[in-house]
């Protein structure tokens, strides 16, 4: 791993002496990476709001990888961590997965397509570089969706680079696209890329069940689930359900639980069932402060107990 990191932080100032010049005249119908145009939702409980706090540095091999999923007539952004090849650097093999490979979870999707050439590096300035060939934009989208695979290629950028422990998570971290080695590539024919991006907390999932993943299998007794809620402090209802060898699935057991407002870990939530051998999924979502009997934004998981 130190081999691969020290490969990974190169500079990349002639990027960003290119990036100093160069003011795009503005055109209707196309906003810029650094800007989108997407809002963060309001909370459902009315609680404060919270984005996803940047990784932090892990042993594991596996890369963490954001996917686009759909919620509530929107969509958002939702992680997996994946395995992958040794070769490359840990940012652009994480990218790798995200332009070439599907989720392990159905609901979630990606945009991109499978690039011809794909290089990343990193700055001494907690700038990520990812140069890409035009191939990987060959999918027809509309703006709304442009701005979130953007955001989708930021969020695993810095994922990975805070997993592999390359950069300062404590410091702000940015993201530059380049296009073939140039800058001001239109991305989708929506976004144009190239100014330094961070991650837009508006578009991460307001609920998100962070383990188990989908089709994991964990051991039988006391099941261990854990997620994050945009929320902080709000209210959110779970459901277990049993899934049988028909893929009928029946309510099993159901709870309440309160996201956390540690200001460590803002909007974490855990809960425990006792669970014997089978095929369960799980089911959270936030509690309307209005209306507790309205759900909103679930998020669900299939797993098994062996």
């Amino acid at each position: 791993m130190g081999g691969l990191r020290r490969a990974a932080l190169v500079l990349v100032l002639p990027a960003a002496l290119l990036l100093s010049g160069c003011v795009a005249t503005p055109q209707e119908g196309i906003t810029n990476s650094s800007s989108p145009s997407e809002l963060i939702p309001a909370p459902a409980s009315g609680a404060p709001t919270t984005s996803a706090p940047l990784e932090t540095a892990q042993t594991s091999n596996k890369a963490p990888v954001y996917w686009i999923g759909r919620s509530n007539d929107n969509a958002f952004l939702y992680r997996e961590f994946r395995d992958v090849p040794d070769q490359d650097n840990p940012v652009t093999r994480a990218l790798r997965v995200m332009m070439s490979q599907t989720p392990l979870d159905p609901d979630f999707f990606t945009p991109w397509q499978n690039p011809k050439k794909l290089a990343t590096s990193i700055s001494g300035e907690n700038v990520i570089t990812v140069d890409v060939s035009a191939d990987a934009f060959n999918s027809n989208v509309d703006a709304a969706m442009a701005e979130r695979a953007i955001q989708q290629l930021v969020y695993t950028a810095t994922a990975a680079a805070a997993s592999a422990g390359l950069i300062d998570s404590g410091q702000q971290v940015q993201v530059v696209i380049l296009v073939d080695g140039h800058t001001d590539y239109v991305a989708f024919n929506h976004v144009r890329l190239g100014a330094p991006t961070s991650r837009s907390a508006g578009l991460v999932a307001p609920v998100w069940i962070i383990d188990p993943q989908e089709g994991d299998s964990v051991g039988d007794g006391s099941v261990k689930i854990s997620g994050r809620s945009t929320a902080q402090g709000g209210k959110l209802h779970w459901e277990i359900l049993k899934v049988d060898a028909d893929n009928a699935k029946t309510a099993y057991l159901n709870g309440t639980t309160t996201a956390s407002t540690n200001a460590v870990q803002p909007g974490l939530f855990t809960l425990s069932a006792n669970l014997g051998p089978g095929r369960y999924e799980v089911r959270v979502s936030q509690v309307d402060a209005s209306d507790s009997a309205k759900e909103l934004f679930q998020d669900t998981r299939g797993f098994t107990v062996k």
